[in-house]
């Protein structure tokens, strides 16, 4: 459930914490006080995109922070694939809203939108006047039966997400393959031409990374001569060169060691010096005579280098690059070679993954048109309850002349509300208070299996009144029992109906404008249900019917 949501600086609200309950709870307040910028916040922190002014006026930021408790499994899985740790059952999402760029947290952790949206599909369900317009979508129709039947559906609907992949992958590949025989010919020329060329250089991985290297060499050959021979003069065996200075040191030494062995150690150690030196000037002196043919070197380096580059220019960035090209080439020069056996193939592959696709499809279709009868018998119901006295529901299915990830289902649910009146689609006869009570009705069949926690109803008493807000009331009511419901209202009778009563309520200093939120006590949620109902003047009898209200709709709660 949702334990507390923190907002700062955020439209016109400075600074608001509310901390949130079990059950059914009630948010009103009087048009223009700001009870949608609560829900936007919500919504806000949970990835929706942020408009230009939704800063408060003279702010660098806005803060929004949600803090949920849960025990569902799904919930932890979830965390643990994205390797973020849960601490005492608690998932704290935040974000912090700047001019130019937004940050998101989840317990603590900077993660993108995404995944905030991944993680608060299974914590929160926000239903508001979007959400029941969707009715008006047939897609939104069969997402609902879906639901209803996750368990029976299992994982089939990925199995037909992954055979619709393959199964448009082939479909292309075989569409685009179809080609006419002149188009053939020429087309194995032209490939025929690029393997000779690439595989006629005889390319090798790394090989252009060495002949840089020796390019590099080559081009600076002067250089590097002129300076060796001026290390070998230094380090050489002439007059007053290290060589014969060395040299005249181990002879003199030699002599010494004569007289006292102690310095044969220091003897051992000059010749070895003696000796490296003249391994180092012997291999200078080769390296130096090597370097005599660097133009011929270079002009070798060169011509491979503008070759290699030639075909990178054609080919692809690197040698692997060019490389791969080739072996794709000879894939396709296969394919149209033997093109007939290829197209055949191709054809063979795209029947076996249609009969897949068809079979995953009619499996996924009878568990619809099976958990549709149990839910349509259910929602008939719901709405019955919320003061559709004579309604009709149902559902029709059709086939799609396409296949789809979702298979070939064409259905949507249908409605009479009227006695004598024939079914038909939701668009063509629900008014928007009417969308708005058959969303209520789905949304609480869908509650007795769903294990979202925490459900959010905003527009929800949208074009009713009288008996029908009394059964949207119960109906939430009886929501509550199994979740956290929160709500905004403008109907007392709703309102009579929480558990936790918030007033939203916008303050001002003559300077400035906030909205602030607290919560009511008992005597505080009669004289709010008074406001309601008695608009400008309050009198006793105004709060006497608000007290009966509240005492009645307390006692028909079917939890305590």
């Amino acid at each position: 459930m949702l334990i507390s949501l923190h907002v700062k600086n955020f439209a016109i609200i400075n600074e608001v914490e509310v901390f949130f309950k079990d059950h059914l709870n009630i948010m009103t307040g009087e048009t223009g006080a700001g009870k949608s910028i609560i829900i936007d916040s919500i919504n806000y922190a949970l990835g929706a995109k942020a408009s230009k002014g939704i800063l408060r006026s003279g702010a660098d930021y806005a803060l929004i922070e949600l803090v949920f408790e849960t025990k569902r499994p799904q919930v932890f899985r979830a965390m643990e694939e994205l390797d973020i740790p849960i601490e005492d059952n608690l998932i704290i999402i935040s974000r912090k809203i700047m001019p130019n760029r937004s940050v998101y947290k989840l317990n603590g952790e900077t993660v993108t939108g995404s995944v905030v949206s991944k993680v608060a599909e299974l914590l929160i369900d926000i239903h508001g006047q979007h959400e029941h317009q969707s009715l008006l979508h047939k897609a939104k129709h069969l997402e609902i039966v879906d639901r209803f039947a996750k368990d029976e559906i299992g994982s089939l609907k990925e199995e037909l997400e992954e055979s619709y992949k393959s199964y448009c992958k082939i479909k292309n590949e075989y569409e685009s393959a179809g080609i006419d025989e002149e188009k053939r010919l020429r087309e194995i020329t032209f490939l025929e031409f690029e393997i000779n060329e690439i595989k006629g250089t005889s390319l090798t991985i790394g090989e252009d990374d060495k002949l840089a290297d020796l390019f590099k060499k080559y081009s600076n050959a002067h250089n590097i001569s002129q300076g060796l021979q001026a290390i070998y003069n230094l380090t050489g065996y002439e007059q007053n060169e290290s060589g014969d200075a060395i040299g005249r040191a181990v002879r003199i030494l030699a002599k010494l060691v004569e007289y006292d062995e102690e310095l044969g150690n220091l003897l051992s150690q000059i010749t070895d010096i003696e000796e490296i030196l003249n391994d180092f000037n012997r291999d200078l002196s080769q390296y130096i005579s090597d370097m005599d043919n660097y133009e011929e070197e270079l002009n070798e380096v060169s011509e491979r280098l503008d070759l290699i580059n030639h075909l990178k220019q054609k080919y692809g960035n690197k040698i692997e690059d060019i490389l791969s090209y080739c072996r794709e080439c000879e894939e396709k020069l296969e394919k149209y070679r033997d093109y007939d056996i290829y197209m055949e193939k191709l054809r063979k592959s795209l029947d076996k993954e249609e009969r897949v696709l068809e079979e995953l499809s009619a499996k996924l279709s009878a568990i619809r048109k099976k958990k549709s009868k149990e839910l349509t018998a259910k929602i008939k119901e719901a709405l019955i309850a919320l003061n559709f006295l004579d309604v009709q529901f149902d559902m029709t299915f059709g086939k799609s002349n396409t296949y789809s990830a979702n298979g070939y289902d064409d259905a949507e649910f249908i409605i009479s509300t009227n006695p004598g009146e024939a079914m038909k689609s939701l668009s063509a006869v629900a008014s928007g208070g009417e969308l708005s009570r058959i969303m209520l009705g789905i949304k609480s069949v869908l509650a007795e299996k769903d294990e979202i926690e925490t459900l959010i109803f905003d527009e929800i008493d949208t074009g009713i009144s009288g008996r029908t807000a009394q059964k949207v009331s119960e109906q939430l009511s009886g929501i509550a029992s199994h979740h956290q419901i929160i709500c905004i209202t403008h109907l007392a009778q709703i309102a009579a109906m929480a558990d936790s009563h918030f007033i939203i309520e916008k303050q001002t200093d003559g300077k400035t404008t906030e909205t602030i939120i607290k919560e009511l006590s008992e005597d505080e949620k009669v004289e709010e249900l008074a406001r309601i109902l008695g608009g400008a003047v309050i009198t006793d009898i105004v709060i006497e019917s608000a007290r009966e209200m509240k005492e009645l709709a307390t006692a028909s709660k079917k939890y305590k």
